[in-house]
């Protein structure tokens, strides 16, 4: 193949990904503007509406380094 074409279809596909994109954010900007936008999470909700942290995290010592 031609130099010259492999970089036409590079940068067809790079403007072609760059088209999406601003479609999704100018979706993501109509949302957030009309109060319609939801935010997923992965975490079960607690009931003191705090996030809760795993039961990994919470008996870390204080320090860095566990001085």
């Amino acid at each position: 193949m031609n130099q010259t074409t492999i970089v036409a279809i590079v940068l067809g596909v790079l403007v072609l990904i760059a088209a999406v994109q601003a479609f999704q954010f100018s979706q993501i900007k109509s949302q957030l503007g009309s109060g319609t936008a939801t935010v997923q999470t992965t975490a079960a909700p607690s009931s003191s509406g705090a996030p809760s942290v795993p039961a990994s995290l919470q008996n870390l010592p204080q320090m860095v380094g566990g001085c």
